[in-house]
């Protein structure tokens, strides 16, 4: 199984740049171009949230325009950036198959992995939060399949990475979050964004990574004394393989320009 991973695109309205500088729909386009065009093509993609900038609906509707051009079937779950009842009418159930927009959480069955989303969104907040009522829900889920290999996305990771975007903006319930993860061992993988990089932890015996943004890079500060600034950079996507061994295998995958491969031999000058 081949999961393609976006998130933080933070679209702007028809025209407009992201900060007025960061041609972020640009971005997001030129990643679909080239997810298209992969062989095998993915199962699917995920978006983990902060599709949108300021949570418009005209962002929302421009990022939905970009990504319905994916030939593979995506997936979306909204960010701190993003309004919840807007990301579900926009998208609609295909690709947002929640049950309710008090929280956006749904299960994809997958042909080799279960896959489960868990909002940990605050309205108005940048930080993550897991309430008893979602912590109860996740364990609800989880306990339906005990034996199937399951990987859990949302938009916040659970877990303190030292940069700003995750420990200043705080996450309420991470324990609670881990108590149920902690029941359940088919959990072989906690997929995010947020941070706006490409990084990896692990945390009671389960992998946490998130994936880049859409060219927006967080400047690293691991003393957590500075404010977030970005860097402009190429966009950049993931993507995860479900192995015959069942392993999941992280590839970052940056979107440049043309590229040329090279034989591993020696070139001999005429």
């Amino acid at each position: 199984m081949l999961i393609a991973h976006i998130s933080d695109t933070h679209i702007e309205g028809w025209g407009r740049k992201t900060f007025g500088i960061a041609p972020m729909a640009e971005n997001l386009a030129r990643c679909v171009d080239h997810i298209n065009g992969l062989v095998p093509q993915p199962d699917l993609v995920l978006v983990t949230g902060d599709i949108t900038n300021h949570g418009s609906r005209e962002a929302m509707e421009r990022a939905a325009s970009i990504l319905r051009d994916l030939r593979a079937p995506f997936y979306v779950i909204p960010g701190n950036h993003d309004r919840r009842d807007v990301l579900a009418d926009v998208f609609g159930p295909t690709a947002c198959p929640t049950e309710s927009t008090e929280f956006i959480n749904y299960v994809i069955e997958g042909p080799d992995l279960r896959l489960i989303t868990v909002d940990s969104t605050v309205p108005g907040a940048p930080g993550g939060e897991i309430c008893e009522e979602r912590a109860a829900w996740l364990d609800r889920r989880l306990s339906e399949r005990p034996d199937q290999p399951t990987v859990i996305f949302m938009h916040h990771p659970p877990v303190r990475f030292h940069v700003p975007e995750t420990d200043m903006d705080g996450f309420e319930g991470m324990d609670r979050f881990w108590q149920v993860v902690g029941k359940h061992p088919q959990v072989v993988r906690i997929l995010a964004g947020h941070i706006h990089l490409a990084a990896l932890t692990q945390w009671q015996g389960v992998t946490v990574s998130t994936a880049p943004s859409m060219g927006m890079r967080l400047t690293l500060d691991l003393t957590l004394e500075h404010p977030s600034e970005y860097i402009l950079d190429d966009p950049a996507f993931q993507l995860h393989y479900w192995s015959e061994e069942q392993h999941l295998i992280t590839f970052t995958v940056p979107v440049r320009g043309p590229e040329v491969s090279y034989p591993f031999a020696e070139v001999t000058e005429s």
